[in-house]
């Protein structure tokens, strides 16, 4: 045997020495052939670290990387990482804030290099993890968002499109942080339902201010900006009073009652009050009326009203002092407590404002258009096919998309202003100051872009556009895009609105959609919740303390931090044990269903780290059994076994599937697949056989080389193909198989992907191997329900054998005494009586056991009671669907042949066991 495999798995003891190996070695190079496949991975913010969202993804790209390398294609998973604007420049600012220094203390150029700066000492963490993963990239590749062929490519793009009137620079509503004073993303709003109140307020009519309209409101503060009040047009309470106004309180304006199909009548009093610079609700309302747009908050969210008693004022104290004074005014008409769900801003936990102010724009419309096109045709395609309709659901009704965030950290907006205020948008201040004129002065624009700007490019940007290079030509358009669904609106259609655009082509030709990793309870992982679960943690272990520490880090409340600590403690008390990347990489695709949501339970990374023991015992096994033994060369003769020609062609079966699974995006059937092939019949069945082959005196060289080269070439493919879901304890059980098999590859990276050989299955070597099976199962299942013990041999008698059965228990005889545990095998003639016993079904055929003192007649009747049971739920099971027309109309036809087979198999069960049961009942009473 090799003495390079340790009698125990342990994974840190490979995995990094693996990956180190691999990386030293440029193994993830690619390799050049006539395909190429590429997947461009969805790129991490660089402050970040790797959560198990990004592990799960990650395993998937790099499951169809290894895959598709292994069919010989030329891979490139493209890595990198985005620049994070808003993420980064906070983490950076808290830094300097703890030696008291400001980003306005530095000023622009400083504080950037501060950035820099801190990038280059601690950007890299999430990429170092990826390597934990054992992602397959090649890391000469790796690109940053802010690197300068990414940023030329960005510039290249805002300079076109604002030529071709695509992006301009408007004065709309945006969601604002007054915390971070810029404009953010839906995506970077979080929205809650928290407790506040509903003020209802009276607006007294101008042409008789002792009758007054009733408006409800949860922010009394943006009354100040109110343009008119709407009703519904076929509200007849107030169709008398449309076309006349109101007096505002607190303000020297009169504003008009519209009638708008937007109110709801039913709701409240059925008035609405309108304040179209603070809501985006009535900004569209005062679209269609053209009324008035009254910003009254500042960057700060305070009241901006030159003027006004509140100017100045926050905004919460603001609404105080208005409700205050609408109550001393007698024009309080009450309040209520009211839930509503308030929107906070992700990084700062700022209540965001919808706020009114001049951001640059781009004009989607036009590019919405033809990226619809691209997914009705097909040349795009969702997995699942169901998220097409929310991808058409956003395209149909978008809106031009705000691109300008007032930060420093991000790619600067390419537009310079004269002192008149004219705008020359250019590819350098050099440019832009040719087009001004030598006299002018002009200053460069203060905003970043929006960080998606930059990712939508990311598919072509990172391959050399606006290059024509090489890598452009070989790898685009890339193969596929694995995202979770909820940026396909911020992140994927943007990519093949840009992409098409730009290029000409889609950037992918499907998008691969999974759902979110959520805890075994189906909630959410978060912060607040203490239930998040580090993958690395999972990879190496971590000790109850340190992981009480982590989880109730940076935590500002007492209580839920001691929540957190109480809950952490519970469900952890020794802490997280070391399961190795390869059991949390194969738990991830064995959850990889289409779409759904994954319940992440540690049991089922348990579970595969016992997998990867008993592939690795079986390993053990078979080197200890052929290393330094006569396997065989080519011409020497071989005498395969019912077993090994079992083995082999379910092998070829495996081979089938596994590839078509891989091919579909079924990872979930594909990690079942392996695990069943691997533990139920390679390691359970084949490898206990082939030991009464390998002890027999008897056996000869033929046999004995059939065996050995069986078990050692089923294992190799088998290490191919869990490579791509296990690549390192792939890679290090194949390195000590190597010899055996006569592999010349210096990684199994390089060797080919197994390819289904059909010519290879022994139908009748499956058929009787299952015969085998079925009668030593049932024998087992009867000892289990019976209580024997598995080490008493059991005489055992056949009653109903067709001919072929018979000759399959002579051929194999020697499997069931020894591997059945069978005192002896005899057969029940036609016409004769069989004792009473216990009874296994297979087929037509009775197993039967003499009763004896280790079989009680009620317990089996029992037993049988319950094998009946399932025979009835399977009848009913079957003939439900049956009779079911939109089945029968629908279903091909092979699969109705096979229902009504399990149909006529089931009667067939339940009349034999009823009849059994029958016998018992009568020994019973005799």
């Amino acid at each position: 045997m090799s003495n390079a495999l340790d009698n125990q798995y342990q994974p840190s003891n490979i995995e990094q020495a693996i990956y180190q190996r691999w990386e030293t070695n440029n193994t993830f190079a690619a390799r050049e052939s006539e395909t190429a496949y590429c997947i461009a991975i969805p790129p991490p913010n660089v402050t970040g670290s790797l959560h198990m969202g990004h592990a799960f993804q990650d395993t998937i790209m790099d499951l169809l990387t290894r895959y598709h390398r292994m069919k010989g294609d030329q891979t490139l998973w493209q890595v990198g990482t985005d620049h994070a604007g808003i993420a980064t420049q906070m983490v950076v600012e808290r830094r300097l804030a703890v030696d008291g220094v400001s980003r306005h203390d530095l000023g622009r150029e400083k504080f950037i290099e501060k950035i820099w700066e801190w990038k280059a000492e601690s950007g890299g963490t999430i990429t170092r993890q990826l390597r934990r993963m054992g992602a397959a990239i090649d890391w000469s590749r790796e690109r940053f968002t802010m690197d300068d062929g990414l940023s030329s490519a960005v510039q290249n793009v805002f300079v076109q499109l604002h030529e071709e009137g695509l992006i301009y620079r408007g004065k709309r509503l945006v969601n604002w942080d007054p915390v971070l004073h810029t404009a953010v993303s839906d995506l970077e709003v979080e929205s809650a339902e928290e407790n506040g109140h509903m003020w209802s307020l009276r607006y007294p009519l101008t042409d008789n201010p002792d009758e007054y309209l009733v408006v409800a409101t949860t922010r009394p503060e943006t009354m100040l900006g109110d343009s008119a009040v709407a009703v519904h047009p076929n509200d007849e309470r107030f169709a008398h009073l449309v076309g006349k106004t109101i007096n505002l309180p607190l303000t020297d304006r009169t504003i008009p009652i519209i009638a708008d199909d937007y109110v709801d009548p039913e709701f409240g009093s059925g008035c609405v009050k309108i304040t179209p610079a603070h809501d985006f609700n009535d900004y569209d309302v005062g679209k269609r009326h053209d009324l008035e747009k009254i910003n009254i908050l500042d960057n700060n969210a305070a009241i901006d009203l030159e003027g006004s008693p509140y100017h100045g004022q926050d905004r919460y104290l603001a609404r105080k002092n208005i409700i205050n004074d609408f109550e001393a005014a007698g024009l309080l008409e009450k309040i209520d407590d009211h839930k509503l769900m308030v929107p906070r801003g992700d990084r700062t936990g700022a209540v965001i404002e919808p706020y009114l102010t001049d951001q640059w724009y781009v004009k989607v419309e036009p590019l919405a258009k033809e990226a619809i096109k691209v997914v009705e045709n097909g040349e795009i395609k969702f997995v699942p096919e169901n998220w097409s309709n929310t991808y058409f659901e956003w395209m149909n009704n978008i809106e031009d998309w705000c691109i300008s965030r007032q930060i420093w950290w991000g790619h600067r907006i390419p537009a310079w202003y004269d002192e008149q205020g004219n705008i020359f948008v250019a590819n350098s201040a050099e440019e832009a100051q040719a087009k001004a004129g030598p006299e002018a002065v002009l200053r460069q624009d203060e905003d970043v872009l929006d960080t998606w700007f930059s990712s939508a490019l990311w598919p072509f940007s990172t391959l050399g556009w606006p290059e024509k290079t090489p890598e452009l030509a070989k790898y685009y358009p890339t193969n596929v895009l694995v995202t979770g669904f909820d940026i396909i609106f911020f992140w994927v259609a943007r990519m093949i609105m840009f992409g098409l655009k730009f290029t000409d082509q889609v950037p992918f030709k499907e998008v691969y959609i999974h759902g979110l990793v959520r805890d075994q309870e189906g909630q959410k992982m978060s912060k607040s919740k203490g239930n998040v679960l580090d993958p690395i943690d999972l990879i190496d272990g971590i000790s109850l303390e340190d992981l009480v520490a982590k989880r109730t880090k940076g935590l500002m409340q007492p209580k839920m931090a001691a929540k957190i600590e109480k809950s952490t403690r519970k469900q952890f008390p020794d802490g997280i044990e070391s399961y190795g990347t390869d059991a949390l990489r194969f738990t991830f695709a064995s959850q990889a269903t289409l779409g759904r949501d994954i319940r992440f339970d540690l049991a089922r990374v348990e579970g595969y780290r016992n997998f990867c023991n008993k592939l690795w015992n079986a390993s053990r096994y078979v080197l200890m059994n052929t290393d330094g033994h006569d396997c065989g060369q080519a011409n020497d003769d071989i005498e395969l076994s019912l077993a090994d020609k079992w083995i082999i062609s379910r092998l070829q079966q495996v081979e089938a599937d596994v590839t078509e699974q891989i091919e579909s995006y079924r990872f979930d059937q594909m990690a079942q697949t392996l695990y069943s092939f691997v533990w139920d019949e390679y390691c359970s069945w084949y490898v206990e056989l082939t030991k009464i082959v390998l002890n027999d005196e008897n056996a000869t060289q033929a046999q004995l080389r059939g065996t050995r080269r069986t078990l050692v070439r089923v294992l190799e493919t088998t290490l191919r193909l869990l490579h791509p879901s296990m690549p390192f304890i792939s890679e290090e059980l194949w390195q000590n198989v190597k010899p055996l098999a006569n592999a010349t590859e210096d990684t199994i990276m390089n060797c080919a992907f197994p390819i289904a050989n059909l010519d290879k299955i022994d139908q009748a070597a499956i058929n009787e191997m299952q015969w085998v099976q079925a009668v030593i199962t049932g024998v087992r299942n009867v000892r289990g329900e019976m209580n024997i013990s598995p080490a008493k041999a059991l005489p055992i008698l056949i009653e109903g054998a067709s001919d072929e059965a018979l000759a399959w228990m002579q051929r194999n005889h020697a499997y069931l005494i020894k591997f059945g545990r069978f005192e002896s095998i005899e057969i029940v003639q036609p016409g004769d009586d069989a004792p009473e016993s216990a009874t296994a079904l297979v087929g037509d055929m009775r197993v039967l056991i003499p009763l004896g003192s280790f079989i009680d007649a009620s317990a089996e009747i029992q037993r049988l009671n319950k094998e009946l049971d399932k025979a009835e739920k399977s009848i009913a099971g079957v003939t439900g669907r049956l009779s079911n027309s939109a089945f029968v109309d629908k279903a091909p036809e092979a699969v109705l042949n096979k229902a009504r087979q399990q149909l006529a198999d089931a009667e067939k069960a339940k009349a034999l066991l009823l009849e059994q049961i029958e016998r018992m009942k009568q020994f019973l009473e005799s």
